[in-house]
């Protein structure tokens, strides 16, 4: 008897590890690619919109209107300096992005993209081109904020809003 208990909590245990790998295997797919850089949380790979999970940057064009920042009295259009930054750092590189979810409210596969094993989202953020977004992230990238704001980098040296807050505005 204890023989078949052992038995059958070993299948169990082994269905049940088969069962969370494959189902991990299948809640997202891996994307590819040389990308196209719509903004510093948006790009394109073979024509598949793909937005950053987490994270929120300036807008580069929205609703007719360009998010802008102000250092010493001069206005930056922040949207494009946060573009700029990603489209550098990337480069003609290709990049892997992990699609976490299906689609926002604009028809974008949401994720997180890497260039050999690094967090576009964690660079963007740590250098100050972009924010945690804690209406999505759960404060995963709150800590690379705190480091930017505290360094002043990016837009920490200039006077912004939050793209979440100047989009609320400029709707």
């Amino acid at each position: 008897m204890k023989k078949l208990k052992l038995i059958l909590v070993s299948f169990f245990f082994i269905l049940f590890n088969l069962n969370n790998s494959l189902s991990s295997n299948h809640s997202f797919n891996i994307i590819s690619g040389i990308p196209v850089i719509s903004d510093g949380d948006t790009i394109k790979i073979n024509n598949k919109k793909i937005r950053f999970t987490g994270i929120d940057a300036p807008e580069s064009y929205f609703f007719g209107k360009r998010q802008i920042c102000i250092l010493n009295n001069v206005e930056i259009l922040c949207g494009k300096l946060s573009k700029q930054k990603l489209i550098e750092k990337i480069g003609n590189q290709i990049i892997d992005c992990k699609i976490e979810k299906n689609k926002d409210q604009f028809n974008r596969l949401l994720g997180e993209c890497f260039l050999e094993n690094e967090s576009l989202s964690v660079f963007m953020v740590k250098n100050g081109y972009a924010f945690d977004y804690p209406k999505y992230s759960n404060g995963k990238f709150r800590k690379y904020e705190q480091y930017a704001k505290k360094l002043s980098l990016g837009l920490w040296e200039m006077q912004f809003e939050y793209p979440w807050i100047w989009r609320k505005k400029n709707r």
